[in-house]
């Protein structure tokens, strides 16, 4: 287990560049199994989650090379289907969420997907309904093994249908968006998540051969094709990381300059953070946070709290609420912070209390934060990441308290961000990874 010992209490200034976007990394290099041409891939993040992913492919078979710092070629032209039974398979596939997303290609190109029930963050329930009730839309059989809670779904040729999703999920969209390429037919996805991330995945297909129509809006319109062929692909930069870092700058009182922040597809982000106060200036795509000794929380019109609350894109990320979260015990005034998505995703202010920070938790998806508007610092403790997104925002915490803490199990950050700890030092921070 590593951890990290950061003194807290020391501005910083400089340039940060957010890597490339991790949750359209996962749904690219799915994507690659569709076809058996080669396929380059760039600004790839090479964090813990995306090469636990290019590991299974390359063990299904697909052969895969690094060119140079981020970018990979694919080439899924040998897949070994009856490694999807191995116990090999298994433990690899159950250690990350992500893994779920090869089951669509799959199951169009070859007729059969099996997957363990994936791993990830402990955030909550998250099921897998959407993407199996898609699958036998489709044509599909669904198949669940309890005793080695595994999921199978087989069909000789998919078949296009109209369905209605249940919940507008992400990977639920990608997995079934990626089967219907393949299938006999139009395919209609209503509800469909339209996040940036998936509109790239639509992009990546097209180019690939696919026939997509309705990209970056809820109703998707896919006409299958017989074959895909290869492309080059470049992902986006990480919003997520883009907003860490903005609410780093106000955490910190630093100035912070994002590089190339990919401004245009960052939605409603940029506004939540000027309701907090926070200023910032775009400068072509570079977006400046300048120093702010403090920064002020909005009411709503009629003087009521305001309430920061996640949504299905348009709307705000629900992985920055942990953010907006710890930003908010040091502003001035008060928000309600409401994670409608994930029932434990707000357990980890129990840390931030132990620093000093005035939090009530009202239940798992709702917590009032009453801002100190920087008067009380928080202060150094000892503490562990319990997921990759709350162990971010306890390490902007930590940065900004006064002493010495500490943060065990920074595996969990590790998956999602690549060499935090050099970066942040880079610009004036003092972490030492042990």
């Amino acid at each position: 287990m590593a951890r990290f010992i950061i003194e807290g209490g020391n501005p910083l200034n400089g340039e940060l560049s957010p890597q490339g976007a991790k949750n359209e990394a996962l749904q690219v290099i799915c994507a690659t199994l569709l076809t058996a041409q080669k396929i380059t891939v760039s600004n790839i993040p090479e964090i813990s989650d995306v090469l636990k992913l290019i590991e299974i492919l390359q063990y299904l078979g697909s052969n895969v090379t690094r060119l140079s710092k981020g970018v990979f070629t694919f080439q899924s032209d040998r897949i070994d289907i009856d490694k999807l039974k191995t116990t090999h398979y298994f433990a690899q596939a159950g250690s990350l969420r992500g893994s779920l997303m090869i089951v669509g290609p799959l199951l169009a190109r070859f007729g059969i997907g099996i997957i363990p029930q994936p791993g990830g963050d402990k955030i909550g329930r998250r099921r897998l309904d959407t993407h199996f009730r898609g699958f036998e839309a489709l044509g599909a059989e669904f198949t669940f093994d309890s005793k080695q809670s595994s999921y199978r779904v087989e069909a000789r040729q998919l078949k296009g249908c109209y369905m209605l999703l249940d919940e507008a999920s992400v990977t639920g969209t990608a997995n079934l968006l990626m089967a219907a390429t393949l299938a006999s037919g139009t395919t209609i996805i209503y509800n469909a998540a339209c996040e940036p991330y998936l509109q790239q995945l639509c992009k990546m297909l097209n180019s690939m051969g696919a026939n997509i129509q309705g990209i970056g809006s809820n109703l998707l319109t896919i006409k299958g094709v017989t074959s895909l062929s290869g492309c080059n692909h470049q992902l986006l930069p990480d919003m997520i990381e883009v907003g860490s870092f903005i609410g780093l700058a106000a955490m910190t009182a630093s100035e912070i300059t994002i590089k190339n922040a990919g401004f245009n597809q960052l939605g409603i982000i940029p506004e939540s953070f000027r309701r907090f106060g926070i200023q910032m200036n775009l400068k072509g795509d570079d977006l400046h946070i300048p120093a702010q000794e403090h920064y002020e929380i909005e009411s709503f019109i009629d003087g009521s709290i305001l309430t920061v609350a996640d949504a299905p894109w348009p709307g705000l990320t629900p992985d920055l609420l942990s953010i907006f979260l710890v930003i908010a015990t040091q502003a001035r005034g008060s928000v309600l912070i409401h994670q409608k998505m994930f029932e434990s995703r707000l357990f980890f202010v129990d840390r931030l209390i132990e620093m000093g920070a005035k939090i009530i938790l009202c239940d798992p998806h709702r917590a009032t934060v009453i801002g100190m508007d920087k008067t009380h610092p928080l202060r150094g403790i000892r503490m562990s990441s319990p997921d990759i997104r709350a162990g971010v925002a306890l390490l902007i915490a930590a940065l900004s308290a006064t002493g010495k803490s500490t943060i065990d199990y920074i595996e969990q950050i590790d998956r999602g961000y690549e060499n935090i700890d050099l970066r942040l030092n880079a610009i004036g921070a003092k972490i030492i990874r042990e």
